[in-house]
């Protein structure tokens, strides 16, 4: 009498792709729900950051304000005052390089024994 393994194959096979796909569905929905926690966890972060970085620039902004500047300075008595207008050297603004219509020619030595400058 011959057994017949052909169908019981064809069932186990078809269980295990069920019963696969189900198990890969669920780690995929957990997959996706721990990385929406982790945007939302870096996202709160960014805010965090963001807030912080606001309040540095108001203090930096606060802390090159010219009364406070002067405030300090009186506090540790170091004796500046603004500059007198004799102290004040008012320099040209370097304008921009007019290119001339002939290109200027560069020549290099061709002697190999050049001396290094010290």
């Amino acid at each position: 009498m011959a057994v017949r393994f052909g169908p019981a194959v064809k069932a186990s096979v078809l269980c295990l792709l069920i019963g696969g796909s189900g198990v890969g569905y669920v780690w995929q929905k957990e997959q996706i729900v721990r990385l929406g926690y982790e945007v939302k966890k870096r996202e709160t972060r960014l805010f965090a950051l963001d807030k912080d970085n606001e309040k540095l620039r108001k203090q930096l902004a606060s802390l090159r304000s010219v009364d406070y500047l002067e405030g300090r300075i009186k506090e540790l008595k170091l004796n500046l005052a603004p500059p007198q207008s004799s102290q004040i050297w008012c320099l040209p603004e370097p304008g921009a390089d007019v290119p001339t219509r002939e290109p200027v020619q560069q020549f290099a030595s061709r002697n190999d024994h050049s001396t290094a400058l010290p």
